[in-house]
């Protein structure tokens, strides 16, 4: 009856037509696609479907990994879990399976907040649920693809992550377009639940086609001395990205983390930020982005708002200007809403200074040779927190990105 309810109130919102930021319309993309046939085996995958999702960051071999979920278009077309204490599963079984999940559905994000939610919403209940039971430690990270194999195809996605009391899971989600496919529009809500002393990375690498929309939606709730990490990458061609992840740190010493990487090539939109609400007695964030333009359009935001005495938060923009042609908008911003918080940041947007490609240059390299070492070096952010195989496996993420699109 809830869910009923949500999407009335969702068909309301849309038919209205309320949005807001960049207009996308959902209506220009093709619906349906929902027939892909189930594969028990990541080996019956297409080769070329392999490819083309290991770029994304997902291993088609489900080597080192607790659990594999793909979305191809929009049939779920693989779910399992490979631990005991982890849960993968579609959000529609999910919600057939646990009726205490509907109060978890909808909850953090309304299926009317705009029209992109409503479209989700009035979709079904396509999407993850990946969970960790209590006191479990993942031994490897579960991964997700959302795979758009359909040319002009709209893919939709309802996502639920819980990590409950005590637990620590890492998950690495793979977005990515077929290569026959260069356009197409991804909607994904995620609503995340990090409980009690548990711990959640949440890696993203977005690898679409040069002419895909995008528009994720994503909340999250830390409760006490829980650890939230959010590591976003984003270094191939696209047309459209427009999202604002936002964390609530509600318990006593919890913790959000963002780096973002993001990479803006010509006739790219990229409006990405960040926000953290610090809410809990002690809690922390920090925010860290690193922005490079090719001739794209670049909007790094970000937002700590400090909402309890004695909280602290950290904001970082960096840009580096590779083209004329490109813009690095920055906005930073501090909201205290109470006194003794402390909060700040840091923003700076250039191009590579003359004296250091000449110095690399004077020790034997060309320019071409020095300039990618200073890219590189400024791409190489280490993420605090994350455990070695897991960075290991984001650095392989950006060094398959780099070596087609740097």
């Amino acid at each position: 009856m809830m869910q009923e309810e949500n999407r009335q109130k969702a068909r309301k919102r849309f038919d209205n037509g309320d949005s807001f930021g960049e207009e996308v319309d959902p209506e220009r993309y093709q619906v349906g696609w929902k027939d892909r046939p189930y594969l028990e085996n990541l080996d019956d995958l297409s080769e070329e479907e392999k490819e083309d999702m290991l770029v994304a960051g997902v291993d088609p071999t489900g080597k080192e990994r607790t659990g594999t979920f793909i979305l191809e278009d929009n049939s779920v077309i693989h779910a399992a879990a490979l631990q005991e204490g982890l849960e993968v599963l579609s959000t529609a079984e999910a919600l057939e399976k646990y009726d205490w999940l509907h109060d978890y559905c909808w909850r953090l994000i309304p299926a009317d907040k705009d029209r992109y939610t409503a479209k989700t919403s009035r979709e079904g209940e396509n999407g993850y649920f990946i969970r960790a039971l209590p006191g479990v430690k993942a031994v490897y990270p579960v991964q997700a693809c959302m795979f758009i194999k359909q040319e002009g195809l709209l893919q939709s996605a309802h996502n639920i992550i819980i990590a409950e009391e005590g637990s620590d899971l890492h998950l690495i989600t793979g977005c990515t377009t077929g290569r026959h496919a260069s356009s197409g529009m991804h909607i994904g809500v995620s609503e995340i639940y990090v409980k009690k002393n548990a711990r959640l990375s949440f890696t993203m690498v977005h690898s679409w086609a040069e002419d895909v929309a995008v528009r994720p939606r994503t909340v999250t709730v830390v409760e006490e001395g829980g650890v939230f990490l959010s590591n976003y990458i984003c270094l191939r061609p696209v047309k459209d990205i427009q999202m604002y992840p936002t964390s609530y740190l509600r318990g006593r010493n919890s913790v959000a983390r963002y780096h973002s990487i993001m990479v803006g090539h010509p006739n790219s939109n990229l409006d990405v930020g960040s926000r953290v609400a610090l809410q809990g007695e002690s809690s922390r964030a920090e925010i860290i982005a690193r922005s490079l333009t090719k001739g794209g359009r670049i909007v790094n935001r970000g937002h700590l708002i400090g909402e309890q005495a004695g909280v602290k938060g950290h904001l970082e923009c960096r840009g580096l200007m590779l083209s004329p042609d490109g813009v690095i908008y920055a906005v930073p911003e501090l909201e205290a809403r109470v006194d003794g918080v402390d909060l700040s940041h840091e923003a700076a947007v250039g191009k590579i200074a003359e004296e250091e490609i000449e110095y690399l240059m004077a020790r034997g390299l060309s320019e071409e040779e020095a300039t990618a070492m200073i890219v590189r070096g400024f791409l190489n952010v280490r993420i605090m927190g994350l455990p070695a195989e897991l960075e290991a496996e984001v650095q392989k993420a950006i060094k398959l990105s780099e070596e087609s699109y740097l």
